[in-house]
């Protein structure tokens, strides 16, 4: 659970080794290449295969499919990705035109059959057309009037309908001062749109026809795509060099633990090599490595955002507090026995390996139309939602809720409730003492990151006044207790004095203190921050109060009416148990990822990053 260590590493040769040198690096799959400033340098892009995904996904979609060719040797991809890839233009560029036609005729159709002469035939004279309203008819007539009785024009209402007038105007140039605005319909006449539009059909049927003959390769396709994505990859890693020859160069960023290895290459192929870690100032991407255990926590990070090299993974906090949140929200040991029904029916499925290709798509999916790509999504959460089944049940026994109905006290079940929801002041403080020690391990961790310790002392700070608040509430709620009370207030004051002398400690003495007294602005966020873990408690009431208020309405309705009661009450309990158990799930998804990635990341993480994008082929890597 740490942000992998980087070194900067530079690679140095004869052009004619240039290509071998990039294959080989291609299939070590180990470094991210740092495009070099030289004109034409090609972009660095976190999807290399676009193109090729795009032209299948092109085909799939196609209406009509064609029996698969199966026989490899007769397939060339490089063909059928540029044949699909024209088509998908083309396809795209006639469809455009074709419901431009169509507005067009729509437009002209009312001012009836007519087409346009020449400016010669004319003698200068131009065609205006206008779309008038009834009640600004009058407005335009006398517009008109004026304009034409001041030069050689003319103009004439050539039909009506319910809502509009439509008018042609015969003028060298446009009419000044009318009221509404022409009507754009180009320079061919209803005929000529027409005939436009039908070859334009034409051209679509034509192109759809090539289209279906082409999906015929989808099979082939599909299992080629790491094929292109590592072609594609590998044309762009070789505009990212830095080329002056009969010389050139190349850098990337590297695990160190992966550098001997290279150094060890370079010097077989007699290749330059040159190493270095990062320094300040400059900006390496974040490479997380967890343990499998725990790599959902770093999906949910980066869901929102990747944390800079210089900060730290905080994956496994992640991980931890979005179960016990969702736990927290959920509220009911009886919806967590259900979700854990729900997870061992699909637990084999989520176990699934994933394919060698990364990305396949099933024979009889293709045939029936029905692709599925591989997911290997599914094994990175099996912990994750195992654990918020674990956490969910033991806090819904805590709070004593079974589909909310509680336990007698002198059962066994009611020995283990020691949370009573209906007790505000007491699941408050809980959620309050949640969202302290959260923020405090937030401002704990972004402390010790730090080269420089005193760095981190702001952060520490704020930890103490975090603490000091919660001691201190502690003491206020617990009279017997008063002595936390002195001593929460006392760290307090200590740890607000802290964030005023390092927030800004490398200023000048009265910059320092002015940003020290700035830094203690923070103080309102703080509070609010730690306000909002409210929502666990309020959230999770809820979730116990609705399970509560269908239970009596199920009640009810069996005590009511003698026979059709006992199936009345069965679908009230069924849907609202479903609808709650469904906003109790939305909730604890939506409201745990908040207060992580808000919250948590507002006082942990102050430095946002980008994700280490390896120059690696997505099959037949040598380093994993």
């Amino acid at each position: 659970m740490s942000i992998v260590a980087l070194e900067r590493v530079t690679f140095a040769g004869l052009t004619s080794e240039k290509e071998r040198l990039l294959d080989d690096l291609h299939r070590f799959g180990c470094l991210e290449i740092i495009p070099c400033d030289q004109p034409g340098a090609t972009p660095v892009h976190d999807g290399p295969s676009g193109p090729a995904r795009d032209a299948l996904k092109f085909l799939l979609s196609s209406p009509h499919r064609r029996r698969q060719i199966r026989d490899p040797e007769r397939f060339d991809a490089d063909a059928v990705e540029r044949k699909a890839l024209q088509l998908q233009s083309q396809l795209q560029t006639l469809h455009e035109e074709r419901d431009d036609l169509i507005q067009r005729l729509e437009l002209v159709r009312p001012f009836g059959k007519f087409r346009f002469a020449s400016i010669e035939e004319m003698g200068d004279l131009r065609l205006w057309f206008y779309v008038v309203p009834h009640d600004q008819m009058s407005g335009v007539e006398s517009a008109l009037s004026e304009s034409t009785s001041n030069n050689n024009s003319a103009w004439q209402t050539v039909n009506r309908d319910a809502r509009f007038c439509y008018v042609a105007v015969v003028s060298i140039d446009e009419p000044i001062d009318i009221p509404v605005p022409r009507v754009r319909i180009g320079s061919r006449s209803p005929d000529e749109l027409a005939k436009r539009r039908d070859d334009v059909e034409f051209a679509i049927e034509d192109v759809q026809a090539e289209r279906i003959s082409l999906t015929r390769w989808c099979l082939l396709f599909a299992r080629s795509l790491t094929e292109l994505e590592d072609a594609a990859a590998r044309r762009q890693a070789a505009g990212q060099t830095l080329d002056a020859d009969p010389v050139f160069a190349l850098q990337a960023w590297v695990p160190s633990d992966r550098v001997d290895e290279l150094a060890e290459y370079a010097k077989q192929k007699g290749i330059l090599f040159e190493h270095r870690p990062p320094v300040q100032g400059e900006r390496p991407p974040t490479l997380m490595r967890n343990m499998s255990q725990t790599e959902a926590g770093e999906d949910l990070v980066n869901f929102y955002m990747t944390p800079g090299y210089w900060t730290w993974d905080p994956s496994g906090v992640v991980f931890v507090s979005f179960a016990i949140f969702f736990a927290m929200i959920l509220a009911d040991a009886g919806y967590a026995l259900l979700l854990g029904v729900g997870l061992l029916a699909i637990w084999r499925r989520l176990g699934r390996p994933p394919q060698g290709d990364g990305a396949w798509i099933a024979a009889s999916d293709i045939e029936q139309g029905e692709p599925e790509l591989q997911r290997s999504m599914g094994q990175r959460f099996r912990p994750m939602l195992l654990l918020i089944v674990v956490v969910s049940l033991i806090y819904g026994v805590l709070v004593g809720s079974y589909f909310g109905v509680s336990p007698s006290t002198d059962s066994l079940l009611g020995r283990f409730n020691v949370l009573d929801m209906g007790n505000s002041q007491l699941m408050m403080g809980v959620s309050v003492l949640v969202g302290g020690l959260h923020v405090i391990l937030a401002n704990l961790m972004d402390a010790r990151r730090y080269v420089d310790w005193r760095d981190g002392l702001p952060s520490l700070g704020w930890a103490m006044a975090v603490g000091g608040g919660l001691v201190a509430g502690a003491g206020y709620a617990m009279p017997q207790l008063g002595v936390l009370t002195t001593f929460g207030g006392g760290l307090v004051v200590i740890g607000l004095l802290v964030v005023v002398g390092f927030t800004a400690r490398h200023e000048k003495p009265v910059r320092r203190l002015v940003g020290g007294l700035i830094g203690l602005t923070k103080i309102s966020a703080a509070f609010g921050d730690v306000l909002s873990y409210l929502r666990l408690f309020a959230l999770g009431l809820a979730s116990a109060s609705l399970a509560t208020a269908f239970n009596d309405m199920a009640a009810g309705l069996h005590g009511s009416f003698p026979r059709l009661g006992l199936l009345f009450a069965l679908l009230v309990l069924l849907f609202g148990h479903a609808l709650n158990l469904l906003l109790g799930v939305s909730s604890g998804v939506i409201h745990g990822l908040r207060l992580n990635v808000i919250e948590f990341f507002n006082w942990g993480l102050k430095d946002e990053g980008r994700r280490f994008t390896p120059f690696r082929r997505k099959e037949g890597s040598l380093w994993n």
